[in-house]
């Protein structure tokens, strides 16, 4: 089977000009948790996750502890917020590299490839590079489970 039959055709994507605070405020208005960064010509140049959004938020110690065990908040850094100038900054200076598959790649391939990367959402590309869809790790099990035979 290949991607192109459990893919989302109708991506929510942004250009690189795209501020932080609006990327986040597109994640929560789509409820997704990846956005392409695409150029001009509407190929991908990386990706922002809701994980990067979120490590504006993180306190830096988190870093230099293993366990978190006994930590059940984090106080008054719960209610803080990336200042203005942090959210009012480009995308690029946030986003990932992209790691994007061909439309007419196998679903094993595809799976593969998220989990070596540790990723849950990956971008579809055309023969041309240009974006045409995204897939995610839920997308790619249930099309593959759904080929078992419960005999």
């Amino acid at each position: 089977m290949k991607i192109d039959i459990c893919m989302k055709r109708n991506v929510v994507f942004i250009p690189e000009s795209t501020t932080i605070g609006e990327a986040a405020a597109l994640i929560v208005e789509k409820h997704v948790g990846t956005l392409p960064v695409v150029d001009k010509q509407g190929k991908p140049i990386g990706v922002v996750r809701l994980s990067d959004l979120l490590s504006l938020e993180m306190p830096d110690f988190i870093h230099l502890v293993a366990d978190f065990d006994f930590v059940h908040d984090f106080g008054a850094v719960e209610t803080t917020r990336p200042p203005h100038k942090v959210l009012a900054r480009s995308v690029t200076s946030i986003m990932q590299p992209v790691i994007t598959i061909e439309e007419e790649s196998g679903l094993l391939r595809a799976y593969a490839i998220m989990l070596q990367n540790e990723i849950f959402d990956l971008p579809v590309t055309n023969a041309t590079g240009g974006l045409v869809g995204i897939v995610s790790i839920v997308d790619i099990g249930t099309a593959i489970l759904s080929m078992w035979s419960t005999e």
